[in-house]
């Protein structure tokens, strides 16, 4: 999301000269139960509520088992990561809420809500006390509405989200309509009925008053706000994170709310605001393309996860640049939608926003032809997929083993999952059984088809040849996918969980019911340094973007694994 939200930073900055003609705008859950199912159940979505991505950048769970040479070891604090994923989550909120602002629905209210507190409060003082208390109930709706999807889902079903083929699909269903709807192919509104009741309350005097207009904010605008509101619910939830949703509504209110209530305790900052007119619909139709950039990300995480091999990286890839390359053909007014106004010329702002998306068009184009794009690779389908890569004609120092396509999964996984340089396993008994013979440490990387981090790290770390000269010199690689719902195990391999007392019948769920059961963890990234016994070695290691700290820890792992086979 970090790509798309950097972008939406500068469209409030870059979109207010656009030079459209000035003309205002103002745009006058049953209860849900998820189920575990019975032990043989299989589908689509068999096996998600097992898996959680994480954010943070060390593994936060402290060890379980009776590993005694780890027993001794101590992570970081545990809710280390999970403060970094609610401020990433917050962070996109306060974006969304300025975002929203900027809606045509939102922004030509403001100096009427202003002039209203000013003129019927008869004082200054009075009229900020209003205006603060009209933010915090706008806050508070907010904040309501976030706490409400967390108690409707369950927050063991918000930790399914992010590895359900169900859900990602429907959410990039989802992202598309809202695409649409910013597009200006119809409106998502509110029923008219609730919409009068709310604003006819409106009128009463006091805090039941004020209450009654924040919400009518929130339900007039909703036209324009229920989109980037979708969205960041969304990705909120498939963080994991119990109060994601909530958080992400606290900043997007709070981004929301400030400007109402400066404006009421400073009425001449209003003359510095741009005049309403085309440019907020410009705002609205540029969101629309985010909308559908980021809509394929989910459609990636189901083909992915379920191999269905349809949106592979060079295809992603060209979306990705059709879109963008249209939003700066938009920019620059070769596009037109049924809403816009004339473009009579481009300013200088405009013009600006308009190079850095055609420049990002450009920087992404070699990808098509393999080049690693680290900046967006985290987005990006594995580099495996990429049925052309030029880069192959060269050698990256690590030639595949002789037995390489004898192992276990090998076929399923390793043309399209592994990275260039690498030569890993993919089950972990077959793994650990070599490393016995070859005489080396054995490195467990718990990673998942849909794990944003676990790409990251694959193009920002192990990509350097430093790492990757560890990797393959010193460890026995394995590769264990959380997330492979396509691999079914033989009958005579599938057993109960006795840790979820859930029957393991996939590869998936294999792996992911080893990490939790031997690891104590369920995020991913996470590698684990092990012996010839798959005992730890050091504590194991979430994902880190530093790659002295990242070759550290690796080196760590080889001294310990010396000490102990010479003793």
């Amino acid at each position: 999301m970090k790509i798309f939200f950097q972008i939406l930073v500068t469209i409030s900055f870059l979109l207010q000269g656009s030079g459209f003609a000035q003309e205002d705008s103002l745009v006058s859950f049953d209860d849900i139960e998820f189920s575990e199912g019975t032990p043989d159940s299989a589908g689509l979505i068999d096996g998600a509520d097992d898996v959680v991505f994480s954010d943070g950048n060390v593994d936060t769970n402290k060890l379980e088992g009776d590993r005694s040479d780890a027993s001794t070891a101590t992570l970081l604090p545990a809710d280390q990561a999970e403060k970094q994923s609610m401020w990433a989550i917050f962070i996109a909120g306060l974006i969304g809420g300025f975002a929203a602002f900027l809606m045509p629905c939102i922004f030509p209210m403001v100096p009427l809500t202003v002039s209203f507190f000013t003129k019927k409060s008869g004082t200054k003082g009075k009229a900020i006390s209003q205006a603060l208390l009209y933010g915090i109930f706008i806050i508070i709706i907010y904040v309501a509405l976030g706490m409400l999807i967390t108690m409707a889902f369950g927050a063991d079903a918000l930790n399914a989200l992010s590895t359900n083929g169900v859900f990602n699909f429907l959410f990039f269903l989802l992202l598309v309509v809202f695409a649409a709807s910013f597009f200006g192919a119809f409106e998502i509104t509110l029923p008219s009925s609730f919409v009068n009741k709310i604003d006819s309350n409106s009128d009463r005097g006091g805090l039941v008053g004020l209450f009654f207009m924040s919400a009518s904010l929130a339900v007039v605008s909703f036209s324009c706000t229920g989109p980037i509101i979708g969205t960041l619910l969304v990705e909120a939830a498939t963080k994991g994170e119990r109060l994601g949703p909530a958080i992400g509504m606290l900043g997007f209110s709070l981004a929301l709310a400030v400007p109402f209530v400066l404006f009421a305790m400073f009425p001449s900052m209003m003359k510095s605001l741009p005049k309403s007119g085309g440019w907020l619909n410009s705002v609205k139709v540029v969101l629309g393309f985010l909308e559908l950039a980021l809509a394929l990300k989910f459609l990636s995480n189901v083909d992915l996860a379920y191999n269905w091999q349809l949106l592979d990286r060079e295809v992603f890839l060209s979306l990705w640049i059709v879109i963008f390359g249209l939003m700066g053909l938009y920019l620059i007014g070769k596009i037109k939608f049924s809403h816009d106004s004339p473009l009579s010329y481009l300013s200088v702002p405009r013009t600006m926003l308009a190079i850095i998306v055609f420049s990002f068009v450009v920087y992404m184009m070699p990808g098509m032809w393999g080049a690693p794009l680290k900046s967006i690779a985290a987005f990006l389908p594995p580099i495996g997929t990429q049925d052309f890569d030029i880069s192959t004609v060269h050698s990256l120092g690590n030639a595949h083993s002789t037995d390489a396509e004898s192992r276990k999964h090998y076929a399923h996984f390793h043309s399209r999952a592994t990275i260039k340089g690498f030569d890993p396993y993919y089950d972990y008994e077959e793994a650990l059984a070599a490393a016995k013979e070859q005489n080396k440490p054995l490195m467990i990387d718990f990673t998942g088809w849909t794990c944003v981090n676990c790409r990251k790290m694959e193009a920002d770390v192990w990509s350097d040849q430093k790492i990757r000269n560890l990797i393959n010199q010193e460890f026995i690689l394995v590769e264990l996918y959380v997330d492979e719902h396509d691999l079914k195990l033989p009958e005579t391999e599938q057993y109960i969980s006795p840790q979820s007392g859930k029957k393991i019948n996939t590869v998936g769920k294999k792996n992911t019911d080893f990490q939790i059961s031997k690891f104590g963890s369920n995020s991913q990234p996470l590698y684990a340094l092990v012996d010839n016994n798959g005992e730890l070695l050091v504590p194991s290691s979430g994902a880190n973007y530093d790659i002295e700290k990242y070759a550290a820890f690796l080196q760590s792992g080889m001294e310990a694994y010396k000490d102990r086979i010479a003793n």
